[in-house]
């Protein structure tokens, strides 16, 4: 997006030169680090988790992946200025919060939280330094959301995790609650008080920060595509420690057609949040998207793995809701990325409510079957998008094969 002054209200647009650009070594480096922590957040819900594990995964996964987005952005906006000594710092910061998540309910809380806070105090300082104003993502510069975090530092369980979701909900609301214009324009007053009475401000005006779209897509896509990976490595990793069975086998083949479903729905066939582009929705709304998305995917690669234990019986039905819900919620995100793309009522009734409405009755009923029955089921499920598209391109050739010619043709 087009570089602005904070006052001026210039719509944003997107250079040539922005399309060139591609993720960079550092970046790369960076994505995989904050998916070992994606790794490490998937553990929380192994087993057979309940209500308040999956709400307490929620919390953690949003907490990591805010962090993570906001040297994203920065990097992003910054491009080939970008200080790595400060990407480094961040990226030592989220490798602290990974390796604290085992032990969080206990002696690693107080880790996680301080790392948490010195990650989003040094995303907010690059801003400061560059005198730019992110108004498509305010909470990359925001610090108002990390007092609470200080504050758990002195909390003990369960007071802290209120105080971190608290945090986490001012930083989210403050990001919804003013509009990009009005973002600017404060940033713009804020810097006029500033400077009134001073012959020379110690501060530059405000800018708006300039998002490059499609570097952007790419590293959503490339955060989500290193997500899949490592649901697969979750699973080979389970299948490694139990015996080989023929029921084993048809599990383990289920659970890497699914997530090679899911990868062609995610980024093939753009149905998913990685490739939707800045044009139809804001980043303040894709953002989010992505976030759930990616979290459900760490969920599933979750309840594969956990599923594996269960190959030669029955799933519980934690572990069964755990993997037929993450299903659902990022089919979900699909189905409305789908429904703001422009796709029309037709596909929204006859692909994207089905794959949404399907996994939560196999999570209702499906309590007698194999889990690998359940897991072909939403492979199934998950390919249904395509079959659709099919059955509809064949109906609109049949369609068109009749349709009477125009007077004059041959």
């Amino acid at each position: 997006m087009a570089s602005e002054t904070a006052s001026s209200g210039t719509p944003p647009a997107s250079s040539p030169a922005e399309s060139e650009r591609h993720a960079s070594w550092l970046e790369l480096f960076f994505d995989l680090i904050a998916v070992a922590g994606v790794a490490q957040l998937a553990h929380l819900l192994h087993g057979t988790p309940g209500a308040e594990d999956l709400g307490f995964y929620c919390l953690l996964y949003l907490a990591f992946w805010t962090a993570w987005m906001c040297f994203t952005t920065y990097g992003n906006v910054a491009a080939d200025k970008v200080h790595t000594r400060t990407v480094l710092i961040g990226m030592f910061g989220l490798a602290v919060m990974a390796a604290a998540v085992p032990e969080i309910r206990s002696d690693h809380a107080r880790a996680f939280a301080l790392a948490y806070v010195l990650v989003r105090l040094l995303a907010a300082r690059v801003w400061q330094r560059r005198g730019e104003v992110v108004a498509d993502w305010p909470i990359a510069q925001l610090s108002a959301g990390v007092v609470p975090w200080i504050v758990s530092l002195w909390a003990d369980a369960p007071a802290r995790y209120w105080l971190w979701a608290a945090g986490l909900a001012v930083d989210l609301g403050l990001t919804f609650a003013r509009s990009r214009n009005q973002v600017l324009a404060r940033a713009a007053e804020e810097w006029e008080e500033h400077a009134a009475g001073r012959e020379r401000p110690t501060r530059p005006k405000p800018v708006a920060a300039r998002i490059d779209a499609r570097h952007l897509d790419e590293r959503l896509g490339l955060f989500t595509l290193i997500v899949i990976g490592e649901s697969v490595a979750l699973t080979v990793e389970a299948s490694s420690d139990v015996a080989w069975t023929s029921r084993l086998a048809g599990l383990a083949v289920g659970s890497f057609v699914l997530l090679l479903a899911l990868w062609a729905l995610a980024v093939r066939r753009s149905c998913g949040v990685p490739l939707l582009g800045f044009g139809v929705l804001a980043p303040r709304f894709a953002l989010p998207m992505h976030c759930v998305s990616t979290g459900a995917l760490a969920a599933l690669a979750a309840s594969l793995g956990g599923a594996v234990v269960h190959a030669g019986g029955k799933l519980p039905p934690g572990m069964r809701w755990l993997m037929c819900g993450s299903i659902a919620v990022f089919l979900s995100v699909g189905l409305l990325a789908g429904a703001v793309s422009g796709r029309g009522a037709p596909w929204f009734l006859g692909a994207g409510v089905p794959v949404v409405v399907a996994p939560v009755l196999l999570g209702a009923f499906a309590d007698h079957g194999s889990p690998a029955a359940l897991v072909w089921a939403l492979v199934a499920v998950a390919r249904w998008p395509w079959v659709y598209e099919k059955l509809a391109g064949r109906r609109h050739d049949a369609t068109s094969d009749v349709r009477p010619k125009p007077a004059g043709d041959p």
